[in-house]
């Protein structure tokens, strides 16, 4: 296992949920003012930013309202785990004498809308052509496709589905930020109201306003300049993609890129599943924690779902998941990978509301798209 880079330091915006007087930049500015405190770091001491470069304001917007001169640009934009990758390719460009100190950010006004761009959409896209004349559009919709087949094929259920909300209210319930806290049942998921079949609300994510923001650098930065928090060591990573559109998926049952993007960070950590305390799966809906815990091998075909019913996943559980709620309870501004992250690395640090006892190992699985994109990040403690 290398621990030659870490995270030094991380923060979310003062608030996260409904903010209608704060700007997609604003979310940006504050996330990373606020993860540069945390890192014991000033603006003068960071050469490399990091986010995406659609849907808001992108690097170089951002580094000029921070007022930072970078010598190293990442505007890598694939869907919400788009934060994992920059932390992977922080990570590399460190390696590489690329850059010292990369500052990653995250700013969305998903809810409120305030300086976002406008939803795009391209009449002569092949999505056009091959997906909407069907109803296909937008992740309710377009989500379906792939979560019948996956129920079809493994004999996961719908009740399966609603576990998996129900686990994270359990979590929800324990965080103080968290935009839905009470705890629910599976009768009070499967009555829910119907979005999009076989999607009741509650296995829906939230729509929110917030951002967040990493350091990442090297181990002997941190240790010469940084704070006297814990660090958080990137001890693996790998990343994947497929295809834009699920219609084109080769199997609607797994998903390839959280298999490739798994194994990838498995391997460079020199660990596997039975070696991870915490787990961190983006979850835009309650399927894909599921297929997670499926393609990334710490349950068997099928068994997902039943692993979560039992109780594994919940406090107490064998395998602590998306202990801050999720994008189910917890927040969900649009692309939720920054907030995952963020999760492991207060779990590793002992800072977590929902403190999980002697995490060592957290793994995290970011979700692009519809099954567009994947990345995984294996993280350690200092």
């Amino acid at each position: 296992m290398r621990d030659d880079v870490v995270i030094l330091g991380a923060a979310e915006t003062e608030e996260v949920g409904r903010l209608p007087e704060t700007s997609t930049l604003e979310l940006h500015v504050q996330s990373a003012r606020r993860a540069l405190a945390d890192a014991g770091l000033g603006l003068h001491q960071i050469d490399g930013i990091a986010t995406v470069s659609t849907g808001g304001p992108g690097p170089v917007a951002v580094a000029h309202a921070l007022g930072i001169t970078p010598t190293y640009v990442d505007g890598t934009s694939v869907g919400g785990s788009s934060f994992l990758f920059h932390v992977r390719h922080a990570v590399a460009a460190i390696r590489a004498g690329h850059a010292t100190a990369v500052l990653i950010t995250h700013g969305e006004s998903g809810r409120s809308r305030v300086g976002a761009a406008p939803w795009a959409r391209q009449p002569d896209s092949s999505m056009a052509q091959f997906e909407m004349p069907y109803g296909v559009l937008g992740p309710p919709t377009t989500f379906t496709i792939p979560a019948l087949r996956f129920l079809q094929e493994t004999g996961n259920t719908l009740e399966h589905l609603a576990e998996v909300a129900v686990a994270q209210r359990r979590w929800s319930s324990r965080n103080s930020r968290a935009m839905y806290r009470d705890e629910v049942t599976v009768d009070e998921v499967l009555g829910a109201r119907m979005v999009a079949w076989p999607f009741t609300l509650l296995m829906c994510c939230l729509v929110t306003d917030g951002g967040g923001a990493l350091v990442v650098t090297s181990r002997e930065f941190a240790e010469a300049h940084g704070s006297d928090l814990p660090l958080v060591n990137v001890a693996g990573t790998g990343e994947a993609a497929t295809t834009p559109m699920v219609s084109q998926m080769e199997d609607m049952s797994t998903c390839r890129q959280f298999t490739l993007s798994s194994q990838a960070a498995f391997r460079e950590a020199g660990m596997g599943p039975s070696d991870i305390d915490h787990l961190m799966i983006y979850d835009a809906f309650a399927h894909v924690p599921l297929y997670g815990l499926e393609d990334m091998g710490f349950v068997g075909r099928g068994e997902s779902g039943a692993f979560v019913a039992e109780g594994n996943t919940s406090p107490g559980g064998s395998l602590p998941m998306n202990t801050n709620g999720g994008g189910l309870s917890y927040t969900h501004t649009g692309m939720y990978g920054m907030f995952a992250i963020q999760e492991s690395v207060r779990q590793l640090r002992g800072q977590a509301e929902a403190q999980v006892d002697d995490v060592e190992t957290s793994l995290v699985l970011g979700n692009g798209g519809m099954f567009m994109s994947a990345a995984t990040l294996v993280l350690t403690r200092g």
